[in-house]
């Protein structure tokens, strides 16, 4: 979206609901439209029209009424609810996991950040978020239709083009490699890797990182999980390597029928986390000792 009439930053979400701007129909069955108001339009459902004029200029949290005495509830959608409906080049970093990559990677308003696979550009929109006009992401993306996509999606959320955000097509390696060349993505705070051979780059994101500066990967598999922690611990610039997944459960609730949902958002993917050591530390060796096997036969126990 990038009318003019849509108002950009903090105040994209604020106020009366305005042509131009999105906005979230649920029926009462819980069954969800979004729509893009515009002025004498009409939006059409299995229950009769709703026309557009009625919301435009007044509050969100409203019940509007189809033409057939069927009430909607209208809202602006929730960056999980835009997230879930926007169109997609690749599959998307789900809402659960985005909030958890950015308390996890503890980015802040104003931070550095360099993001890589950017997909449909779900993750995108929460980073930038979390850094606000005055930080910075840079995003890179080998795929330019992909590329293409997030873009779009980035600016259908916001409004406009954010700020703080740069979007540069081309393999992470070579591409940072060449703009920390130029001054660019240099001593960044955090980054965030969201792709298929992560440990590929982890001698660039070394290269990039300040001291400090911490790493998180999003991987879908044990094998993905697995080599990535073991190319960090061998890097010897990283902290022990920390990782986790996130199992959501939403619940049941009808008077005294309160239970867990039958189905649930279970395994989407992994999350490792890790900081740039300064250059030189060596970290003391580690007291726990790996199972029995765990390295092969031929691995020898680190003394000390």
């Amino acid at each position: 979206m990038t009318s003019d009439r849509v108002p950009t930053g903090a105040d994209h979400r604020r106020g009366p609901l305005r042509e131009g701007e999105r906005v979230q129909l649920t029926d009462p069955k819980k069954r969800m439209h979004t729509i893009t108001l515009g002025a004498g339009k009409e939006f059409h459902t299995a229950k009769g029209a709703i026309k557009h004029d009625a919301l435009i200029g007044g509050p969100e949290g409203v019940i509007v009424t189809s033409t057939q005495g069927v009430p909607y509830l209208a809202l602006r959608p929730m960056l999980s609810d835009f997230v879930l409906s926007m169109a997609r080049g690749a599959t998307i970093v789900y809402p659960k996991d985005a909030a958890a990559i950015v308390g996890l990677a503890d980015i802040y308003p104003g931070a550095r950040v360099i993001e890589a696979g950017v997909g449909s550009g779900a993750l995108s929109i929460s980073l930038l978020r979390a850094v606000g006009d005055q930080g910075g992401l840079s995003s890179y993306e080998r795929r330019e239709d992909f590329a293409d996509v997030a873009r779009a999606n980035v600016e259908t959320f916001f409004g406009s083009e954010h700020p703080a955000w740069s979007l540069t097509v081309g393999d992470l390696v070579p591409t940072l490699r060449a703009r920390m060349a130029e001054g660019l993505d240099t001593a960044v705070d955090r980054i965030v890797l969201d792709m298929l051979a992560p440990w590929d780059c982890v001698e660039v994101a070394a290269e990039a990182l300040a001291p400090g500066g911490v790493l998180v990967v999003y991987v879908a598999t044990t094998t993905q999980l697995s080599r990535t922690v073991e190319t960090l611990r061998t890097d010897g610039r990283w902290t022990e390597p920390y990782a986790q997944e996130l199992l959501l459960r939403t619940w049941h609730l009808e008077g005294l029928a309160v239970r867990p949902d039958h189905s649930m958002n279970g395994h989407t993917g992994f999350l490792i986390r890790s900081r740039r050591l300064a250059d030189g530390t060596v970290l003391p060796p580690r007291r726990t000792r790996p199972a029995k096997g765990a390295y092969g036969e031929d691995y020898e126990l680190p003394t000390g």
